[in-house]
């Protein structure tokens, strides 16, 4: 049975640190991408950052300079720093593993003063 577990989100000051985390279990396949969305309330999900099997990264414009993802083997991390209130939102981890796409539950960010 294949799992994604998320933690790490929180309330946090803008200017504070949060470091995510998305541990992965069951992968009958390769893990080729691995990636960070997000889902403010009203707003779409979007891209916040993903990562190729060979360490590629790919940054949303908004958090460029701000957030580094990065994965060691079946785990997947978003260190995010700088964060501004229009951070705030429900974070989700993506995993493509051969042919599936797999989504975790989320972990809420609120970035408030």
């Amino acid at each position: 049975q294949v799992q994604l577990v998320e933690s790490g989100g929180g309330l946090v000051q803008p200017g504070g640190s949060l470091r995510l985390s998305c541990a992965t279990s069951g992968m009958k396949f390769s893990i080729y991408v691995m990636a960070w969305y997000r889902q403010a309330p009203g707003k779409q999900r979007e891209l916040v950052a993903a990562i190729g099997s060979g360490g590629i990264t790919n940054y949303a414009q908004s958090v460029k300079g701000r957030f580094t993802i990065s994965r060691d083997n079946m785990k997947m991390y978003l260190q995010m720093n700088s964060l501004k209130p229009e951070d705030t939102a429900v974070y989700y981890c993506k995993v493509v593993s051969g042919p599936n796409t797999y989504w975790g539950q989320g972990t809420q960010v609120t970035v408030s003063s």
